[in-house]
């Protein structure tokens, strides 16, 4: 019996881990449409998160909101089953926003941002086959950065921002055990964190043609103090299980470093090349220590052993007219995850991008972009090391977005 729970709760540590497997690269619509490049371009306020570096070229004060519905479409074909499974995930809303401001003639630019760069949300229901593993899971990491930037002469800049993680998560997921209600017990792992980082940016006009960016988003190490361990049990495991209990656990959020090249064809036609090395090594463990344990229900370590990653992505954009700009992109993202430690929070695998965007300059002032994202993940055949649930992944991510930006 102990060897059982202990089994289970290990498997409730590599779930609770979601943000570790996606990371969400929505931060600016205008990118976006161009599969998310744009490091080494003046696009609008968004450079705050894409390049501090770059945001004091740009004229005036301004701001923009930017937001997303992403629309996550994962299946799963148990190993020996002939009837796929599907996640009901509903519709994730990740956002970015930020407002900018600095004398119109001068060398600096100020700044704050709020953007999610890790996060989503997963729902396989609580009678699919991996039940034991997952249910369902929500989980946040909000970014608010304070930025400034400095230009050092007409052709070179420098950025940095200081990060702030709000972090939240909700777990859940079934126990072969009786419930209190006589039908299956549950587990519910919840809470909020706290982290903080930072984010510098170069950005360097070469020629009048060519750009340069080089950029690092730090690791933001977040701590959950004092979240809740809530389980649904029958009275006669209630010892084993015991309520109220709380937790402590450290999630690494990777740290990203991007080499961007811009290049402008025409003075219609801009393209964007974002390469970008994301490091995920950081997360090779995740532990979860309790604040009440029983021989049941003890401290966990699992192993996560993720890789560093690289992701390539190209954009462009054509302005048909002063005030309508056409965007496009392609983009191919290697996973992190090894073969043995994929699990259905979000099943990842190579991905390839493909987008496209509009932009509207409505007035001097007030423009609108808008944005259209599509990611095929290659199918999956795994078997889970810790929970043994083997079986078929697949994955598409369907994901408009919107923006308004305003100079002032």
């Amino acid at each position: 019996m102990k060897k059982v729970f202990m089994s289970i709760f290990l498997m409730a540590s590599s779930s609770f881990a979601f943000a570790q497997g996606f990371q969400i690269n929505l931060l600016g619509t205008k990118q976006t449409g161009m599969a998310h490049a744009g490091a080494a371009l003046k696009t609008d306020a968004s450079t705050l998160v894409f390049n501090p570096g770059s945001s004091v070229f740009l004229e005036g004060n301004q701001v923009y909101v930017s937001g997303n519905a992403a629309i996550i479409n994962n299946s799963f074909l148990r190993e020996g089953a002939s009837k796929t499974e599907y996640a009901d995930n509903g519709i994730a809303p990740p956002f970015s926003a930020g407002v900018m401001f600095g004398p119109k003639e001068g060398k600096w630019k100020a700044g704050l941002a709020a953007y999610t760069p890790f996060g989503g949300q997963t729902d396989w229901g609580k009678s699919w086959s991996g039940q034991m593993a997952l249910t369902s899971l929500e989980l946040q990491a909000i970014y608010l950065q304070p930025t400034f930037s400095y230009k050092i002469s007409d052709k070179l800049g420098i950025g940095a921002g200081f990060i702030i993680n709000f972090g939240h998560v909700d777990l859940q997921r079934n126990l072969p055990v009786t419930g209190s209600a006589g039908g299956m017990g549950s587990a519910q792992l919840k809470g909020n964190g706290m982290g903080y980082g930072f984010n510098v940016g170069l950005y360097y006009q070469a020629t009048d043609a060519f750009s340069l960016a080089l950029t690092h988003r730090s690791t933001v190490k977040t701590t959950v103090d004092d979240g809740d361990a809530i389980f649904d049990v029958s009275t006669a495991l209630s010892t084993s299980f015991p309520q109220p209990n709380t937790f402590k656990s450290t999630l690494n959020l990777p740290s990203t470093t991007t080499l961007g090249l811009g290049y402008k064809a025409t003075d219609k036609f801009t393209l964007a090349l974002d390469i970008n090395y994301v490091h995920w090594s950081v997360y090779d463990t995740l532990s979860f220590d309790y604040k009440q344990n029983t021989p049941q229900l003890q401290d966990t370590k699992s192993p996560r052993n993720y890789k560093d990653s690289w992701a390539f992505r190209l954009g462009g954009q054509y302005g048909v007219t002063e005030k309508l700009a056409v965007r496009g992109g392609v983009g191919y993202v290697l996973t992190p995850i090894k073969d043995g430690y994929v699990t259905p929070e979000i099943p990842d695998a190579n991905r390839i991008i493909l987008t496209l965007g509009l932009g509207y300059q409505i007035t001097d002032k007030f423009s609108i972009d808008a944005a259209f994202m599509f990611e095929d993940l290659e199918k999956r055949t795994q078997t889970n090391i810790e929970t043994g649930l083997q079986g078929t992944y697949k994955t598409y991510a369907y994901i408009p977005s919107l923006a308004l930006g305003y100079k002032f």
